[in-house]
């Protein structure tokens, strides 16, 4: 088994969801490891996201795709974690073009800065959406063997960047790992997002919002569990593979949105049903045996009301962290019948 000591990570996107995340449990868990976040700030990545940890670490704000910064962030680290990335797939469909430069353009930068320092490892997080979904009644799981079929601009960007580090992993000898994994929430993870949506609509004594039938399936995963999965892969994943991360999470959103009704004490079926959104997957699933059964990770956040219970809390005691863009979120939704 491969065994890595990380002590100067690049963490890109780390002001983002999941990135900030990851940043708070590397801070907390791991003191020795110094942290610099590459960041462009956008609506996503919020520097308040990183205020509890700021003197700890430090944070450059710019783009992945400019090549004299990235080039040198990663002469000075030893390990990049690339967790930045346009991911809303709505706004995929409106504006392709921020996602071709973000997703491919940027993913290229770094892997050129990371080629030309060859003791430098690079870990690239991805969704399970490259994949496509699956029918509602259909058993099987995405395995690290499934055919990519993504299905929008957001998904084909993140599937053509899994296969640029792929060859630069096989092509120039690029130490790399890769990750895909399942819906993650949590603390930190903006309101426009399915989740955060419905429990700060309840905050404001608002309806929940359902899109359609609300059968639609994602596997959930808490991003606390998510981010131990990455370290365990940077630590000990084998150079060139691909690990599937999912928690046996399976809910369709009708579940989810009556789960979080029942946090907040309120009748299962007080929640507005709003227009589908365009091209809507049907079923997300993920088989994690390969990282379980190689990697030795475990998922600790199973219990998923637990888990939705703790992030209401996390969104009511945060309201300064979310409240400015709450409105506006409200309102382009609504121009959209949702």
């Amino acid at each position: 088994m491969t065994t890595r000591t990380p002590q100067r990570l690049l963490v890109t996107g780390g002001a983002g969801f999941i990135g900030s995340n990851f940043v708070h449990q590397t801070v907390d868990q791991r003191p020795g490891v110094a942290v610099t976040v590459l960041d462009a700030l956008t609506y996503a990545g919020q520097r308040s996201s990183l205020e509890p940890v700021a003197d700890r670490i430090e944070l450059v704000e710019g783009s992945i795709t400019d090549a004299g910064l990235v080039e040198r962030l990663v002469a000075d680290c030893d390990t990049v974690v690339h967790f930045a990335a346009e991911s809303h797939n709505d706004n995929s469909l409106r504006d392709p073009s921020v996602f071709i430069q973000t997703n491919l353009v940027g993913t290229y930068t770094l892997l050129e800065a990371v080629r030309r320092h060859p003791d430098v490892h690079f870990h690239h997080v991805s969704t399970d959406e490259v994949y496509g979904d699956l029918a509602l009644d259909d058993p099987a799981r995405f395995a690290e063997s499934t055919p990519y079929n993504p299905s929008s601009p957001y998904s084909a960007t993140k599937a053509g960047s899994d296969l640029l580090v792929r060859a630069w992993a096989r092509s120039f000898g690029v130490a790399a790992t890769l990750s895909n994994c399942s819906n993650n929430y949590g603390p930190y993870q903006h309101v426009e997002k399915f989740i955060p949506r419905q429990i700060t609509n309840l905050i404001d004594g608002r309806r929940p919002k359902l899109y359609g039938a609300g059968l639609n399936v994602r596997d959930w995963i808490h991003v606390e569990d998510h981010n131990a999965a990455v370290w365990r892969i940077i630590e000990a994943g084998r150079p060139g593979e691909t690990y599937l991360i999912g928690a046996d999470g399976e809910r369709n959103n009708l579940d989810v949105v009556r789960t979080l009704l029942a946090v907040f004490g309120q009748d299962p079926q007080a929640f507005d049903q709003v227009n589908d959104r365009p091209g809507h997957d049907r079923r997300y699933a993920i088989d994690s045996s390969k990282l379980r059964r190689e990697l030795g990770w475990r998922p600790r956040l199973t219990d998923f009301a637990a888990g939705l219970r703790s992030t209401v809390e996390w969104y009511r005691a945060h309201e300064a962290w979310w409240r400015p863009v709450k409105a506006a979120v409200e309102a382009g939704y609504a121009a959209q019948g949702q």
